[in-house]
Parts: C-alpha cells; structure tokens; sequence
C-alpha cells in the first residue's frame, strides 16, 4: 500500500497534467481530499473577486471546459476513473458555487458547505451523472451539478435575506 502511494505521490508531483488535476498536490490530503480541493477554487475566487461578474463566469467556464480534458487525461494516466485525489473538479464546482454566494466571510462558508454537503451527498442526478458519462464530462459534471444545487438554496439564502 505505502508503495502505491509513494507512486501516485510521485505521478501527481512530476506530471503537470496530474498535477493540475490533483489540485496542486491537495488532492493527495490522505483524508477528505475533496474538501482540501475545493480551497482552491476559493482562492482563486478570492484572487478574481474585483474583476467583475463577466470575467469570474470566463473563469468559471474555462476552469470548466479545461476541467473535461484534464481530469479526463489524469485518469486514464493513473488508471482510475474519477479517483478521489483529482479534485480539479471541485476547484471549479467550488468557484462556480462562490459565483452566487454573499460576498462575505459568512456567505463564502455556507456556499462552502452546501457544495461540500451535495458533493458528498450526491442526491439525484449527481451520482449518475458521473457513473452514466464517463471520462472528464462525467467527472467534471458532477460537481457542477452539486454547484447547481447549492447555489439554488444560496439563491433562496439571498432571497429571503433581503
């Protein structure tokens, strides 16, 4: 086992394509990898917070369309289907989910947890979505999905706290 893991550690490290899809090496956190990838899509929100709503959809949508080829690309390389360590996934659910969100450090939390709990949870469609597409569509479909999802209830948080 610990040999399995000093390979894949050494795959991620040394190839750029599985480094991107391992979420800069976040996605080999040894637990709750998704949650540790999901940070930064936080980030990089947080990095385009000023650039307008325009430009953060651009960034959402590339993150997006690139996330179909990369992740796709880093689990034939690895051999494994959506392994759990590939969380560029959850880098762009996680910047689609902030989209939305309150610009405030309570409004980032919650979209936080409502992204992390429908991409854990993975109530219908999502769980399908992945198992049904395959490949990079069906990985990175999922989290959008879980996005989608938390950014309704995000969108009824702003509704009635208005």
């Amino acid at each position: 086992m610990k040999h399995n893991v000093e390979n894949l550690t050494s795959k991620v490290l040394t190839d750029p394509v599985n480094f991107l899809a391992f979420g800069f090496g976040t996605g080999l956190a040894p637990i709750a990898p998704g949650t540790f990838g999901s940070l930064p899509g936080m980030l990089l929100f947080w990095l385009t917070l000023d650039f307008g709503f325009y430009v953060q959809l651009a960034v959402a949508a590339a993150l997006f369309f690139l996330g179909i080829w990369i992740c796709g690309e880093s689990a034939r390389r690895i051999g494994v289907h959506d392994h759990g360590g590939i969380v560029w996934d959850e880098i762009a659910g996680m910047y689609v989910t902030l989209l939305l969100a309150p610009k405030t450090l309570l409004g980032f939390a919650i979209a936080f947890g409502l992204f992390r709990l429908f991409d854990v949870a993975k109530p219908w469609p999502i769980r399908d979505l992945d198992h049904r597409l395959g490949g990079g569509l069906g990985i990175m479909l999922d989290d959008l999905a879980a996005a989608t999802y938390a950014l309704i209830l995000l969108g009824f948080y702003g509704w009635f706290m208005t």
